[in-house]
């Protein structure tokens, strides 16, 4: 696949998703984030230092904070307004929070690819 073609993927519980490219890898440094657009929605791509790309919602749920200025490691993003905590496993707060939104996110040739459902 070229890294400008976009893919969309039917799922068998819920609407279809699209893979975008958001960017280049090496705009985002080992262990931050950067907040991309990906069709339409804006989202939180996040390097950590283990080297895989995880994507959430640009947002805190709680309180609207910039994730993407978050602190993160391998387990969890912690929001910088407020410190709630998410799982990257799940979206789920640590602290009793709403769930993030989590989207998958991969490298295709130096390209940060993040797949987000469709709006209808």
């Amino acid at each position: 696949m070229s890294i400008t073609e976009l893919t969309t993927v039917p799922t068998t519980t819920g609407p279809t998703t699209t893979e975008h490219v958001v960017g280049r890898v090496a705009e985002i440094p080992p262990g931050e984030g950067r907040t991309f657009v990906a069709g339409g929605t804006q989202v939180a791509v996040f390097r950590l230092r283990d080297g895989s790309l995880h994507a959430t919602q640009a947002a805190c749920p709680h309180a609207g904070g910039p994730l993407a200025d978050g602190l993160t490691d391998v387990d969890v993003l912690v929001c910088p307004l407020h410190q709630y905590a998410y799982r990257w496993t799940d979206g789920a707060s640590t602290s009793g929070a709403a769930p993030l939104r989590l989207f998958p996110a991969h490298e295709v040739d130096g390209q940060v690819v993040v797949e987000v459902p469709d709006v209808p």
